[in-house]
């Protein structure tokens, strides 16, 4: 997939089953800039509007090296990319970008996004760009199910990140 493959939408004309993209497709969620990034898959988010904004919601837990690339900058992307890119996914969600460079090792390209600094991916069949609008960090006080802990085991409670949709790009599939 390129950019010729993806057009820009409006993000109320988004066309896509959120809770298969985040539980079986996963996202990338990249923050930082093209001169220093990280990017996690994650599986957990919502897509939707909230004062009176399309948004996205997605969870880092502190422990991930991702959340210092989240905390420092005002802008993250979301993408979605096709099954056949699930192996490099998963290698991007095991490995930690302390560690080393895992976007080299998975071999898909990072590329600027049109609107905000957090870079995207070529590969990609979907592009959310995002601005931050609110964080609050997960408090286990406040879960109304027994089973909500069972998720933190090790007590690394998730901060929760609200961000406008400010772009949108996407494929033929995802154009509503």
């Amino acid at each position: 997939m390129n950019a010729t493959m993806r057009k820009t939408i409006d993000p109320g004309r988004l066309n896509m089953r959120v809770i298969h993209a985040f539980s079986e497709s996963w996202m990338l969620l990249t923050a930082g800039d093209m001169k220093a990034f990280n990017t996690m898959t994650i599986s957990w988010g919502s897509i939707g509007e909230m004062w009176s904004k399309p948004v996205a919601i997605v969870v880092v837990r502190p422990s991930r090296h991702t959340y210092k690339f989240m905390e420092q900058g005002a802008e993250f992307t979301l993408c979605v990319l096709p099954a056949k890119y699930k192996k490099q996914m998963t290698l991007l969600g095991s490995r930690s970008g302390r560690d080393s460079d895992k976007v080299k090792e998975s071999g898909l390209k990072p590329i600027a996004s049109q609107v905000v600094k957090a870079p995207a991916y070529d590969e990609a069949e979907l592009i959310i760009e995002c601005r931050k609008l609110y964080f609050d960090d997960i408090k286990p006080a406040h879960f109304l199910h027994p089973d909500i802990e069972n998720n933190y085991g090790g007590k690394d409670y998730h901060r929760l990140y609200i961000g406008a949709i400010v772009h949108v790009e996407a494929a033929a599939g995802y154009q509503g």
